[in-house]
């Protein structure tokens, strides 16, 4: 689906135009363009990013294909930016959706496979807005790229109740295996640093002004984006961190617990060792065996095992194995 909306003077002065009037509007320099395709065909793609942009072949294949790692690529007359946006909670897995962005002076396009809250919502804000608001496309890129990185505080925020889960499980009574769990955070806690450290690096190039389509007055919009990343990659560094500590306390509880059981069954085999031993003695029925013809044998004997045993008992007491 292709979404355009025609700005003039930082007014949205048209929306959702045929390609062929795209085509006029991009000759036009006292307006810009915003292209938002979302899942589109094959038709609609050359349409759009080969014939009303010419962009670069490589970077329509960079488009085009998915990628795991954000980037920035300056081809002189435009930017093109490969981030990543999350829609996250509890009952999902934790997965992103890749957008891509072509960035010139009198344009912006996003491309996207699947369905972004962040990039609907900034959408569905340009086609309510009446009076001005853009005045350049570094400003819609600004929008774009916020509304993206504020979904990943919901995140952190739900990987910070995981792992308090993960904790009040570790710390009480019952054992249960946390191996799962823990092993799926600890591939999502890595998912998310992957992604975040790369687009750090990506909107900090931008926010330093490497890039003449960056106007200076977005500058500074720019490093808010850039310090909100760096906060985020410090949560999941953090996190990473508490996820190590949890999955050693949760071997350490494993390795204490079955310790708890060999002690048990060390006790339970001392505690027998005494009537065993006496029994095979007295079940071994040699002839000339003086003992078995003793009238005070067998009081003697269970005299003897329970003595014995009770000694035994005593001592596993006495060194805490049961």
């Amino acid at each position: 689906m292709i979404s355009s909306f025609i700005f003039s003077d930082g007014k949205v002065v048209g929306t959702d135009l045929e390609v062929s009037a795209l085509r006029l509007v991009r000759s036009d320099k006292g307006l810009f363009t915003w292209i938002d395709l979302s899942d589109p065909t094959p038709v609609e793609i050359k349409d759009i990013l080969e014939g009303v942009f010419a962009f670069h072949p490589l970077a329509i294949e960079d488009c085009v294909t998915p990628s795991d790692v954000p980037k920035l690529e300056d081809y002189e007359d435009y930017l093109f930016l490969v981030m990543h946006a999350v829609d996250f909670t509890r009952t999902e897995k934790f997965t992103t959706t890749e957008l891509n962005m072509f960035l010139g002076k009198n344009f912006i396009v996003t491309f996207r496979r699947a369905e972004l809250k962040a990039v609907a919502g900034v959408v569905e804000r340009c086609r309510r807005a009446t009076g001005q608001w853009a005045k350049a496309p570094d400003r819609i890129a600004h929008h774009v790229l916020d509304a993206i990185i504020d979904l990943y505080q919901p995140v952190t925020e739900e990987f910070r109740e995981e792992l308090e889960d993960i904790e009040e499980q570790l710390l009480s009574p019952e054992q249960k295996d946390l191996i799962p769990m823990l092993l799926e955070t600890r591939g999502e806690l890595s998912h998310l640093r992957r992604i975040i450290a790369p687009q750090r690096d990506v909107i900090n190039r931008l926010a330093l002004g490497e890039s003449d389509l960056i106007r200076p007055v977005m500058l500074p919009y720019f490093r808010d984006l850039r310090d909100n990343l760096v906060r985020i990659n410090e949560r999941a560094i953090t996190y990473s961190d508490q996820l190590l500590i949890a999955f050693d306390l949760f071997l350490s509880k494993s390795g204490f617990q079955a310790n708890e059981g060999i002690k048990v069954l060390t006790a339970l085999t001392a505690i027998t060792l005494p009537a065993m031993v006496i029994g095979t003695w007295f079940g071994m029925n040699f002839q000339h065996m003086p003992e078995l013809r003793t009238a005070i044998g067998y009081p003697v004997v269970i005299g003897l095992t329970v003595s014995i045993s009770a000694l035994m008992w005593w001592w596993c007491k006495k060194r805490r194995w049961i």
